[in-house]
């Protein structure tokens, strides 16, 4: 059971990223997937939830319309796509998998857990 988290990069303010989720090892579309980000000496904090079914989205106050989460179940991937990135943005992120079908907002209740991407917004 292994999640992977891809895409990050070094971006200017106002840029766009789109980050990636693989699994491997076991079905996605069983799972509510959240991205969460750490920035440098702070704790780890919610970005974005999608339902199993992709039919429930929710998103932390600091992202809510720059940033959509997506899932294709039959590439076994999800995404999130970072539109008008800001320097706040810069953190790791990293995606994890619930079995609440519509996911949460609360990282201790998610079973599984990808590497972290690096995502640097900097002009």
């Amino acid at each position: 059971v292994q999640l992977q988290a891809s895409g990050g990069g070094l971006v200017q303010p106002g840029e766009s990223l789109r980050l990636s989720c693989a699994a491997s090892g076991f079905p996605l579309d069983v799972y509510a997937i959240g991205w969460f980000r750490q920035a440098p000496g702070k704790d780890r904090e919610f970005v974005a939830t999608i339902s199993w079914s992709g039919s429930y989205t929710s998103y932390a106050d600091s992202v809510k319309d720059r940033f959509t989460i997506t899932r294709d179940n039959a590439k076994n991937t999800l995404y999130l796509q970072m539109d008008s990135l800001k320097p706040e943005d810069t953190a790791d992120y990293y995606c994890a998998a619930n079995t609440n079908p519509r996911g949460s907002p609360y990282l201790e209740s998610y079973d599984f857990w990808g590497q972290g991407t690096e995502v640097t917004v900097s002009s």
